[in-house]
């Protein structure tokens, strides 16, 4: 008989490269390992405040090394990032806060849709360097991923809603709450209902070794 799938948690942002490294690799490997995958839209700027942590590109040494790190992980992986040319405006200033609750909405009312989407606003951000913080932008996004224009509309105005802010928080939260720092975070739930949290897109080796899987 087999093995019900595990449950595993992917906290991430789309401001982040690595959660999108993460996620790419996550969606690859889900029917070979076994998991059931649940996306889970977070704000990273809250978990940054909430552990009293800073972005790596502040760290003058952290963020020379990113950058090489990302082109060979690209290559590694296959994933076409590439950084923003006004990096610190982009990542620092503007930020993804209307991204990720549009991505929040996407979840909510359309969850079979949220990975495209997510994936198209990744694309946006870090491989194109376009914008994901005007309404028109994040409407582009969403229509190249496959929604309707009227579906897309509606969910951009879902985003200012009380039920859409809330649902993020709670989410960022649950994130904080595991005991993330930074994303993207992941949570495996184990058969004997002990749950392991894994920070980083460089932890699949070990992910693989806690769900018994040698794929």
């Amino acid at each position: 008989m087999a093995s019900l799938p595990r449950k595993l948690e992917l906290f991430y942002d789309v401001l982040s490269p690595y959660s999108w490294l993460g996620f790419e690799v996550l969606c690859r490997y889900q029917n070979i390992w076994n998991i059931n995958l649940q996306l889970r839209p977070s704000f990273i700027a809250g978990i940054m405040k909430s552990s009293g942590n800073k972005p790596p590109a502040l760290v003058p040494r952290k963020g020379k090394y990113m950058m090489t790190d990302l082109q060979h992980l690209k290559n590694f992986y296959q994933v076409p990032i590439q950084a923003p040319k006004d990096f610190f405006s982009v990542i620092l200033e503007k930020g993804s806060l209307t991204a990720m609750r549009f991505l929040t909405a996407v979840n909510m009312e359309k969850p079979e849709m949220l990975e495209k989407v997510s994936r198209e606003l990744w694309m946006r951000v870090w491989s194109r360097d376009e914008d994901i913080t005007e309404p028109q932008s994040i409407l582009t996004a969403a229509k190249k991923a496959g929604l309707s224009e009227a579906e897309a509309k509606g969910l951009l105005e879902k985003c200012s809603s009380d039920n859409v802010k809330s649902r993020l928080k709670e989410t960022t939260d649950a994130a904080c709450n595991y005991g993330a720092f930074g994303l993207p975070t992941i949570v495996v739930h184990m058969d004997d209902n002990k749950s392991h949290m894994l920070f980083g897109s460089d932890r699949m080796e070990l992910l693989a070794h806690l769900l018994g899987s040698k794929g």
